[in-house]
C-alpha cells in the first residue's frame, strides 16, 4: 500500500527550495518545503502506529519486501544520490546496498516476552512495547544509509517514523520513501523535507516519543533541548575526531592504502573517518611521504565520472570550513606536503591534503575538519601518543596500526572511544553497537542495542497457579 508520501504527495505545491549539484555548484532540481504539513504528518503517523505495532509478522514481511524494492531501484537511487551528495557512483551503489541489508537485518521479529526468575512465588514477564511516532533527522554525508539506520530498527520495533533529511540532500531520500511505499502501510514512514526551523519543530513536536539525530554538536544540543519539552527519548550521534596511532613495528607501505582511504573515503566526510594520524618520530617522514603519494595520485572529479575516486565537498558552507581549518593550520606553521587549497574548477572541490609539522593545538587537529585534509603528527613515546589521541572532546572511534597484534590491542584498549580497530578503521557490522563517548553522542545504534533503543519494557506480574 503506498505511503502518504506517494498518495498525498505532500509538499508538491507551495514553496520549494533548490538542490545543488556539488560538482558544479549549480541547481539541478527542487524539493518541497513542507513546514505547513508537519502537524498533520505527525498526527497521521500516530494513527498508523495503532495498527502497525500490533503484528510483528506483518512487519517482518513488509521490511523484507522493502529491502527487495530498494535493491531493485538501485539504478535510480545511486545516480541521484551522487548528483546531490557528490560521492563517486560506486560509493552510492554501496550505500544503496547497505540500506537494503539493514532492512533485512532488522526484519527479524521484535523480541518476545522474557521471564524473570527471582525466587518469589510470582510469575514475572517483560514484554517489549514500541514507543510511538519517532522522529529522525539525518545529515548529508550518507543520506540513505543513515536514514535506514534510523527507520529500520524503529519500524521493526513497531514504531512509525517521520524522517527529515538534510536540505542539501533531500531528493534521494524522498525517492527512497517512494520506492519502499509499496511495502509499507500508509503513514508508517513519511519523509518531510525543508529548511529550518523544520528540524527544530520536528524534534520538539509533542506527538513525537523518540528523536534520533546525526549531525553536529551544536545542533545535537538544540535537538536535545527541543525533545526535553515533551520528555521524548533522544539518540544523538554527533561526530568524531578519530585518531590513528601507528606503532614502531608498523609496515608503512603495507598499511598506507588502507590508512589513506580510512581518512579520505567520501572526501573525508565520514563521522568515523581517521581525522588525525600519530606516527613514531623514527617513521614520521616515511608515513608523511607514503600518504602524500596517495593524495597526489587520487583522481578527483565529479562523482558521475567513472574514473573519479574522490568527489567534491558536499556544500559551500562545509567547503568554507575546510578552507578555514587548512588556512589556520598553515598560518600556525603547518606544511602542506600536498594539496592545501581549493581546486580551480566549478563546484566544491578541495585538493586532497596531507599536512605535516602541525601544531597540536591547531583547529585541524582539535576539531572535526570533515573534509579531504589529514594532519600527521609525530610522537616520542607511546604514552604521549595515547594521551594526544584522547585529548579531544570527541570519542567516537580510533585505531592502532602495527604487526604485533597483542600489543596493538593493548594500546587500543587505552583509547577513550566507542569503537577501536586494529590495522583498519571505520568498518562496522550491522550486528555491533555503534556509540561514542564524551561529545560524540548519547545512546546506542546498531545491532540489538539499536532495536531495544526503540522499545520500552512493560512488566506483568501474576501469582503462580496453585
Amino acid at each position: 500500500m503506498p505511503t502518504s508520501q506517494t498518495r498525498r504527495a505532500p509538499g508538491t505545491r507551495g514553496e520549494r527550495f533548490a538542490v545543488l549539484d556539488p560538482a558544479t555548484g549549480e541547481a539541478f532540481d527542487e524539493a518541497p518545503d513542507q513546514q505547513p504539513e508537519l502537524d498533520a504528518v505527525v498526527d497521521r503517523a500516530h494513527e498508523s502506529w495503532r495498527s502497525w505495532r500490533t503484528d510483528p509478522v506483518a512487519r517482518t514481511t513488509a521490511l523484507l519486501a522493502a529491502a527487495d524494492a530498494v535493491e531493485a531501484a538501485g539504478a535510480d537511487l545511486a545516480p541521484l544520490l551522487t548528483r546531490e551528495q557528490g560521492k563517486p557512483l560506486a560509493e552510492s551503489y554501496a550505500e544503496v546496498a547497505r540500506t537494503a541489508a539493514r532492512l533485512r537485518y532488522f526484519a527479524e521479529p521484535a523480541p518476545g516476552p522474557q521471564p524473570i526468575t527471582d525466587g518469589r512465588p510470582v510469575r514475572s514477564e517483560i514484554r517489549w512495547r514500541p514507543l510511538g511516532p519517532v522522529a529522525a533527522i539525518v545529515p548529508w554525508n550518507f543520506p540513505l544509509q543513515l536514514a535506514s539506520a534510523k527507520f529500520a530498527p524503529a519500524l521493526a520495533a513497531g514504531n512509525t517514523m517521520v524522517l527529515k533529511p538534510s536540505p542539501f540532500t533531500p531528493l534521494a531520500t524522498r525517492l527512497l520513501g517512494s520506492v519502499i511505499s509499496s511495502a509499507l502501510p500508509e503513514d508508517v514512514l513519511t519523509i518531510v523535507t525543508g529548511r529550518e526551523p523544520l528540524g527544530a519543530r520536528l524534534a520538539s513536536h509533542p506527538g513525537i516519543r523518540h528523536v534520533t539525530f546525526t549531525g553536529s554538536v551544536p545542533t545535537g544540543r538544540a535537538v536535545a533541548e527541543g525533545a526535553a519539552a515533551s520528555l521524548a527519548r533522544v539518540t544523538l550521534e554527533m561526530g568524531g575526531n578519530d585518531a590513528a596511532i601507528l606503532l614502531e613495528d608498523v609496515e608503512v607501505e603495507r598499511i598506507a592504502d588502507r590508512l589513506f582511504w580510512a581518512a579520505f573515503r567520501n572526501c573525508g566526510q565520514v563521522c568515523m573517518a581517521v581525522k588525525r594520524v600519530y606516527a613514531p618520530a623514527r617513521l614520521y617522514s616515511q608515513v608523511v611521504e607514503a600518504l602524500a603519494q596517495r593524495a597526489k595520485t587520487a583522481v578527483v572529479g565529479a562523482g558521475l565520472d567513472p574514473g573519479s575516486q574522490l568527489g567534491p565537498v558536499n556544500n559551500a558552507p562545509q567547503l568554507a570550513r575546510v578552507e578555514r581549518c587548512t588556512a589556520q593550520a598553515l598560518a600556525d606553521g603547518a606544511r602542506a606536503v600536498v594539496g592545501g587549497h581549493r581546486l580551480d574548477r566549478p563546484g566544491y572541490f578541495f585538493a586532497p591534503t596531507i599536512l605535516a609539522d602541525v601544531p597540536a593545538d591547531s583547529p585541524v587537529v582539535t576539531e572535526e575538519q570533515f573534509g579531504p585534509v589529514l594532519p600527521v603528527l609525530p610522537y616520542g613515546s607511546l604514552d604521549e601518543a595515547v594521551e594526544a589521541a584522547n585529548a579531544t572532546e570527541f570519542g567516537l572511534g580510533g585505531s592502532v596500526w602495527g604487526t604485533d597484534l597483542d600489543r596493538a590491542e593493548a594500546v587500543a584498549d587505552r583509547l577513550e572511544c566507542g569503537t577501536a580497530w586494529i590495522n583498519h578503521h571505520a568498518e562496522l557490522s550491522l550486528a555491533q553497537p555503534f556509540a561514542g563517548t564524551k561529545k560524540s553522542g548519547v545512546g546506542v545504534a546498531g545491532g540489538p542495542w539499536g532495536l531495544y533503543g526503540n522499545l520500552r519494557p512493560f512488566v506483568v506480574h501474576r501469582p503462580e497457579e496453585t
